[in-house]
């Protein structure tokens, strides 16, 4: 007799739990009575998101039928009379995920690419360039501000009107005082730590309630929360129950700490993009996160590395660029 029967995997232990297709962005709990099978649930999924596609952006949070089946855990049919072996169950398990995983991405690939341009830290040298290419380049980008640079000079409040009068551009919250670069003494306060934001807030009379946490890579949003250090976890929570969206990143440009340059070249970011983005392994598939830092294109230099990138997605990709205000796009 055989029936549909949920196999959880555990290392060393004859239960196996399908941890890989569940991603800490939270559990997707389903009964087998409802599975179906994956090449059915691909093809029955394409039809309602040729819909979807039409509808737009507004309905696709919450739904992203395929980016769930990436995550949900994988239904074995088990012969109660002749059960296999703990070796051969777990190459059927990694060959079962392989087959979903490749058909997934198939599917998903037949739908609009997304990528998010984020500079944190500003307004600091570097952001009237910034301002500059994305007019120039007619391209979204992100920026999340640190308020108290606002007021170190008249220069750097120009630089932040020009942010803020830019169409291309969306201003968020990356607090007021950056935590003065001392984090762990910051998030141990999470309610002094929540006025930092909610000052920067008011301060920068930003429009939007998007935070991006110093130091941290946290995410919480809709049904996904994922913390790297728990010193931010209470503060972040605190945020999200206030009505505040958090969100970390999936690639990051890396700044070099005493020159301010870039460290890795164009074709290394634009590698990790593409991989990202090809591979489904970003927080939301089709959905890839830039972060960078505003002071690392102060240069002629850093603003042509920056240009050359803008420059190498738009002529190899169909990705388009995005306000995180819309993030994610899910199908």
């Amino acid at each position: 007799m055989v029936k549909g029967m949920k196999v959880l995997m555990t290392l060393g232990m004859a239960t196996f739990l399908s941890a890989s297709l569940i991603s800490c962005q939270g559990s997707m709990n389903t009964k087998a009575a409802n599975a179906l099978p994956d090449s059915a649930l691909v093809e029955g999924w394409e039809d309602g998101l040729k819909k979807e596609e039409a509808i737009g952006h507004k309905d696709t949070v919450g739904r992203g039928m395929l980016a769930k089946r990436l995550k949900e855990p994988i239904y074995i049919p088990v012969d109660t009379l002749s059960p296999l072996r703990k070796d051969s169950l777990e190459i059927w398990i990694k060959n079962e995920k392989r087959r979903i995983r490749d058909s997934v991405r198939l599917a998903l690939d037949k739908f609009p690419k997304h990528i998010y341009f984020t500079f944190d830290d500003g307004p600091l040298l570097g952001s009237a360039a910034i301002d500059s290419i994305s007019r120039a380049k007619n391209v979204k980008i992100n920026v999340f501000l640190v308020g108290k640079h606002a007021y170190m000079s008249k220069a750097l409040k120009r630089d932040f009107e020009l942010y803020y009068n830019n169409p291309l551009v969306e201003c968020y919250n990356h607090s007021y005082t950056h935590a003065n670069n001392r984090f762990t003494t910051f998030y141990s306060n999470p309610i002094s730590a929540y006025d930092d934001f909610e000052k920067n807030e008011v301060e920068l009379k930003l429009k939007h309630k998007i935070i991006r946490l110093p130091g941290r890579n946290i995410w919480i949003y809709d049904d996904v929360r994922r913390v790297d250090l728990q010193s931010g976890a209470s503060t972040a929570d605190m945020l999200y129950t206030n009505g505040y969206r958090i969100f970390g990143w999936d690639v990051e440009w890396k700044i070099h700490g005493l020159t301010g340059k870039p460290i890795q070249s164009v074709d290394e970011i634009y590698t990790r993009i593409r991989n990202y983005m090809d591979n489904k392994s970003s927080m939301e598939p089709n959905n890839v996160v830039l972060l960078m830092h505003d002071d690392m294109f102060r240069n002629k230099k850093g603003q042509q590395l920056l240009s050359t990138l803008i420059d190498t997605i738009q002529r190899n990709t169909n990705y388009t660029f995005e306000f995180m205000r819309n993030y994610p796009f899910r199908y």
